[in-house]
């Protein structure tokens, strides 16, 4: 009997999906049909912009880098190229007046020191294998090592709090600001969802209250009314006060922007901790918080940026912020005066840095904790 051989087995031809993409159909060319040219009016923008780009870059790169001012020859320096290029010889000039302020000269490496442990405290924060009990004491040392070293004691001259300024004052303000206005954020929002009438009345009514009026009502308020509460002759110093007012109202905003997180957070979350028994700072804690954080983070980094432009408006109350630093430095000086431009220019850009950085975290934090979710 014959033995039957096996059929011999022929690969299937290629699904017409898997074919090569025809020519121009990946790639720079086709990102550049689909974003850049897609339609008539889209292409007429995009010809526009580039027309008015090629018309306006090397001009701003002309006056700003290539026929600029950059080195030390002082203000006759800068009047040689004036009208044609930047003077960004005022910021060298006067650039320890716009970081420190009325800081006392000979002392200025203090607040120096100061900035670099504050920004250390930043970015040590951001890092999640900090995210421990050993941040508490990384930030008691480190507040303790920058108020050591502005105000002085310990071995240091001693520097009251009225030569404090420039961006030492703004780090300090914004800073501290956020630590203790995220808790209290914290604790209103859970107020505002709370069963209890009482407390669930105080937190909106504080809420209501705080956001509807400016920062500047309450930085006023700061200033003057809290001499009202204290014992006679108790004195509050200033930047203290702009601190707590600071501190109040921003965590009204934080409320609000962690309550959305509370409510965005499905309801079988609350269902599921109290089948599993938890009690309610159990499951808050542990279930629903951390959901609704991480829900409410481009809100709260939000409230964090604002933050940290709106404390140059402690102005109002005498404090040198780094943005009044900037712009006392060149008005008192009227050799320097008419390139007040380019000291502006340098103040937005270190808060540019300031606040770019906390975006591009949020992002990247955004990123890290979805991915731990797919895991």
């Amino acid at each position: 009997m014959a033995r039957l051989q096996p059929a011999a087995v022929t690969a299937a031809p290629p699904p017409a999906g898997g074919s090569r993409p025809p020519p121009g159909g990946s790639g720079p060319v086709a990102w550049m049909r689909a974003n850049l040219f897609s339609s008539f009016w889209n292409s007429v923008a995009t010809v526009v912009t580039l027309a008015l780009l090629a018309w306006i870059v090397p001009k701003v790169l002309g006056w700003m880098i290539l026929d600029a001012s950059w080195g030390a020859g002082g203000v006759a320096q800068c009047d040689a190229v004036r009208g044609q290029g930047a003077c960004w010889t005022v910021v060298r000039e006067k650039f320890r007046f716009m970081l420190f302020g009325v800081y006392p000269f000979e002392q200025q490496w203090r607040p120096a020191v100061a900035v670099a442990v504050l920004c250390a405290l930043l970015v040590v924060s951001a890092l999640r294998r900090f995210w421990n009990r050993w941040l508490v004491l990384i930030w008691i040392a480190g507040t303790s090592t920058t108020f050591w070293l502005m105000a002085g004691g310990l071995g240091l001259p001693p520097v009251r709090s009225e030569q404090w300024g420039g961006l030492p004052v703004t780090l300090i303000l914004a800073i501290f600001g956020i630590a203790f206005a995220f808790p209290l954020g914290i604790l209103l929002a859970l107020g505002r969802r709370s069963q209890l009438p009482i407390v669930r009345a105080f937190s909106v009514i504080y809420i209501e209250v705080v956001r509807g009026v400016p920062l500047i009502t309450v930085l006023f308020m700061a200033s003057v009314m809290f001499a009202l509460f204290v014992p006679e002759g108790m004195r509050i110093d200033q930047l203290l006060r702009a601190q707590i007012a600071i501190i109040l109202f921003v965590a009204a905003y934080l409320a609000e922007a962690v309550r959305g997180g509370l409510q965005a957070v499905p309801k079988g979350q609350y269902e599921a901790a109290e089948a599993l028994g938890l009690s309610y700072w159990q499951a808050t804690g542990l279930i629903v918080m951390p959901q609704a954080l991480k829900i409410s983070i481009p809100a709260i980094v939000n409230s964090f940026i604002s933050l940290f432009k709106d404390t140059s408006l402690v102005v109002i109350i005498a404090i040198y912020d780094f943005a009044y630093a900037v712009k006392k430095s060149v008005e008192t000086d009227f050799a320097w005066k008419k390139y007040f431009i380019e000291a502006f220019l340098f103040s937005i850009l270190v808060y540019w840095i300031f606040c770019f950085a906390m975006s591009k975290y949020s992002q990247w934090l955004e990123r890290e904790l979805a991915r731990g979710d797919r895991h």
